[in-house]
């Protein structure tokens, strides 16, 4: 090699970065200590952003391009250099390429239970756990905030940093956002859209946008759980003598499944039930209460399913079907 060829390898004449990984989100170009040829070409391709840094003080910002490195296209470098009109010199700078690609299914939760004002019970204690979705907005500010002297910085070095500030300051944006926490565990889709834009905040400062955020799963104490609970099985069950009717039918099938005087015992209970919720006393059946016909017929066909099975007696098949028929 020549003293010429030696002199024109120390000049870097094409800056890119083609990114082979899936979560490298700042990648510094490794210049080796050279110089920075004028008119050098400088290639960033979709969602990348170079960033020049002259001296540890951000310069110049290329979004997605192709450019040639004259001072007609560094006009923040010119003036922090104060370089003259016609300055064709090599020139040293630290360039950086900032991924702008959204990062997904990055994971947050609480260690620990957090408390929760809520408009219903006061004060709450809730663990949750989620997934978020991000990008780049700002890679200036991105690149002040996480970047230093790390050569690559990977997006699970800026999960970490996220996922505190999310868990820190979900608590306040649920009790600004007035919702109860019965309402966070039914409607997790649509509180996390609602959470997104307050936990925004906490994001723009660190120069990126925050995408997506999914509440996926919440734990309440057991009192909060047992109340939950009970709400649900109300709100499914209107009529308190159609519920006694279900829970009837329910024991009657499983005493026809069972064997033995247990099955017996379970099958007269049931049946019991079924009469006293169907006609309470002697009174008239009223409209609604009356058993449906195919019901009585098929308890009738167990009953004779129990009887040749030899639990059930010739006279308690009798005294049963009697009653069953006279329903009819």
């Amino acid at each position: 090699m020549g003293l010429f060829d030696f002199i024109r390898n120390e000049f870097i004449e094409v800056i890119d970065w083609v990114d082979n990984s899936t979560d490298t989100v700042i990648w510094k170009f490794p210049d080796n200590g050279n110089n920075i040829k004028y008119g050098a070409q400088l290639t960033v391709r979709e969602s990348q952003v170079a960033v020049f840094m002259n001296e540890g003080q951000i310069a110049d910002i290329y979004p997605p391009g192709r450019y040639e490195l004259t001072t007609q296209n560094m006009p923040i470098m010119t003036t922090l250099r104060s370089w003259k009109y016609g300055f064709e010199s090599p020139f040293k700078a630290d360039v950086y390429f900032v991924s702008t690609k959204q990062f997904t299914n990055l994971k947050w939760g609480t260690q620990n239970p957090i408390i929760v004002r809520d408009p219903e019970f006061k004060q709450v204690r809730v663990r949750a756990f989620g997934v978020f979705s991000l990008r780049v907005a700002n890679a200036g500010t991105f690149l002040k905030e996480f970047a230093g002297t790390t050569p690559v910085v990977r997006i699970s070095d800026v999960e970490g940093q996220l996922r505190t500030a999310i868990v820190s300051t979900f608590s306040d944006t649920v009790a600004e956002a007035n919702v109860s926490v019965l309402d966070l565990a039914r409607n997790y889709q649509e509180l996390g859209e609602k959470l997104r834009p307050m936990l925004q905040n906490d994001f723009t400062a660190y120069g990126l946008e925050l995408t997506r955020f999914y509440i996926e799963n919440t734990s309440l104490p057991p009192e909060v759980e047992s109340f939950l609970d009970k709400t649900t099985q109300m709100n499914m069950v209107d009529d308190m003598a159609r519920f006694q009717q279900f829970q009837a039918g329910v024991a009657i099938e499983k005493a026809a499944e069972s064997d033995g005087p247990a099955g017996t015992a379970v099958l007269m209970g049931g049946l019991g039930s079924f009469m006293n919720s169907t006609n309470a006393g002697n009174l008239p059946p009223q409209p609604g209460q009356i058993p449906d016909k195919a019901q009585i017929l098929a308890l009738i066909k167990e009953l004779g399913e129990l009887k040749a099975a030899g639990i059930l007696t010739e006279e308690e098949f009798a005294a049963k079907k009697a009653e069953l028929l006279s329903r009819l």
